[in-house]
């Protein structure tokens, strides 16, 4: 059974950093892309970033030029380090792979 687990989330002033992972079954991780979505309250789930099997990125407009997503096969982790965060960036964050969701992790910026 697949498994995905979020971690790094947490309370952040505004400007500051903070660098999630996303840790996931080896059995399947190096042959799927992996995707890092957040919802805010009362909004819906929306797409931040991706990466491809073969590390192909995707950045939505609103993180582009401050969050950055890798992938490390030999872990089967996927990070997103974001830099300059902004209260907009308040969310939970979730990875998904192969259809999985992990449970969340909840990044708050302060302003």
């Amino acid at each position: 059974q697949v498994q995905l687990v979020e971690s790094g989330g947490g309370l952040v002033q505004a400007g500051g950093s903070l660098r999630l992972s996303c840790a996931a079954s080896a059995s399947i991780f190096s042959r799927n892309g992996v995707g890092w979505y957040r919802q805010a309250p009362g909004k819906e789930r929306a797409l931040v970033a991706s990466i491809t099997r073969t590390g192909a990125t995707y950045y939505s407009d609103s993180v582009k030029g401050r969050f950055t997503i890798s992938r490390d096969n030999a872990k089967s982790t996927v990070y997103l380090q974001m830099n300059t965060l902004k209260p907009e960036d308040t969310a939970v964050y979730y990875c998904t792979l192969a259809g999985m969701w992990g449970q969340g992790t909840q990044v708050t910026v302060s302003s």
